[in-house]
């Protein structure tokens, strides 16, 4: 709705609960497949039998399907709008899950991953589109945060209660339940999700096509991506699976406990994108833009790699919930960019951003765990820990290199975000 379009109170929350809740439950799930295997990679290594690259690999295709689709799905969102695009593509992640569970090599598992990967792929960006139509653009940072939140919930399920549901049944199981899941959730966003039509557009593929040109040549979009690319790149990467293999490689933790400190990342997760999301929400009304707090935090999440790097492991647990916490402020420059294009223009805007986010942490998981198989087993058979201190100290870099090119385009820049 328009911010000055009034509404009774029943009928907004009636709205808030049509719109939001689905797309969050969407997002739960999605988030929740995301980091399912930093506790199953045990199982996975054991039964399957794989070194460290294939791990990366299988659990890194997630992130290049969904990267992959980011543009088509930009298109199909402002062509065809967030309820049906979301609903159907969530049916080939209930496939996806189903291969997955039944697979029993590498290439089954990274089928499985990749189908998962694709079937997601509209759980944000579709809940963000549906968020522009829906809500005031002074509320999307807040409204934002929430959504994050919801995923914060589904990362906190596929830790601890992940390793419990292990107790009862096998890794098999586990997705063959989260198969049925999505498949009522696709139905659930069909059914409930209310249509906005006059918001959608009726343009030509090519016009289309013409938007995302428009996106990519703006030096407004180029300054804001690549440190944005960078950050959510090593924090996809890490958070959804190599910060439980360094809990139990370097910091020499055992299994339960390792799930019991991913669940506390979660939760840090959580806070995070609410109250950096309320953060930047309030301080947007004294005329502090949400660029600077991004940027804030993004600084803050590079530095807390630092302990990570020189495996300050007595300090291991508030360190990862700090980098989960941090972790959170490369959402803000979704609401920033989407604010700084036309409305028209929203869906292509946050998927064009997501295409380079998600192509960079496929490249990121895969990367860290072939520079880690640089490095021969300990004899305890897991992973050296050395591997892990080049792998991050090279996402430093990055970051660094991110960073540094933000505030060189920002000096040299016309055009401003928001």
């Amino acid at each position: 709705m328009n911010a000055d379009f009034q509404v009774p109170s029943t009928l907004r929350m009636a709205t808030l609960l049509r719109v939001f809740l689905p797309f969050a439950l969407g997002y739960f799930l999605s988030y929740l497949y995301r980091v399912v295997n930093a506790v199953m990679a045990p199982d996975l290594v054991t039964e399957i039998g794989l070194d460290a690259a294939q791990l990366g690999l299988l659990t890194s295709a997630y992130f290049l399907t969904f990267g992959i689709f980011q543009l088509p799905l930009g298109m199909l969102l402002d062509r065809f709008g967030p309820r049906r695009t979301e609903a159907v593509l969530l049916l080939f992640a209930a496939l996806g899950a189903l291969v997955f569970a039944v697979a029993d090599s590498a290439g089954g598992l990274t089928l499985g991953r990749a189908l998962i990967g694709l079937g997601v792929s509209a759980c944000l960006m579709g809940a963000f589109k549906a968020f522009v139509l829906w809500f005031p653009k002074e509320r999307l940072p807040l409204v934002n945060g929430l959504q994050m939140a919801a995923g914060g919930l589904g990362a906190l399920a596929g830790t601890a209660p992940v390793e419990l549901a292990l107790q009862v049944t096998t890794w098999r199981g586990v997705f063959v339940v989260l198969a049925i899941l999505t498949a009522s959730v696709a139905v659930a966003i069909f059914l409930v999700v209310p249509e906005r039509g006059e918001h959608k557009t009726n343009t030509r593929i090519a016009e289309q096509f013409g938007g995302v040109r428009e996106i990519f040549r703006s030096l407004v979009f180029w300054k804001v991506a690549p440190w944005t690319v960078t950050v959510q790149a090593t924090f996809l990467s890490v958070q959804s699976l190599w910060v439980g293999p360094w809990l139990r490689d370097v910091a020499g933790l055992e299994r339960a406990t390792v799930a019991t400190y991913l669940a506390l990342v979660a939760c840090a997760m959580i806070a995070g994108w609410v109250i950096i999301g309320f953060i930047t929400d309030r301080v947007s009304r004294l005329g502090i833009r949400p660029i600077h707090v991004a940027a804030i935090g993004m600084t803050g999440f590079m530095l807390l790699l630092l302990p990570l790097i020189f495996q300050w492991t007595s300090a291991a647990l508030p360190v990862c919930m700090l980098f989960g916490f941090f972790g959170t402020a490369g959402i803000l420059p979704y609401a920033v960019l989407s604010q700084s294009f036309a409305p028209e223009l929203a869906g292509r805007v946050n998927t064009g951003l997501n295409l380079l986010v998600f192509l960079g942490a496929f490249a990121a998981q895969w990367g860290i765990g072939a520079l880690i198989d640089l490095w021969p087993r300990t004899d305890s058979g897991g992973y050296a820990p050395a591997g892990y201190q080049a792998a991050l100290g090279v996402m430093f870099a990055l970051q660094a290199v991110g960073m540094i090119w933000f505030v060189l385009a920002g000096r040299g820049a016309r055009e401003s975000v928001t």
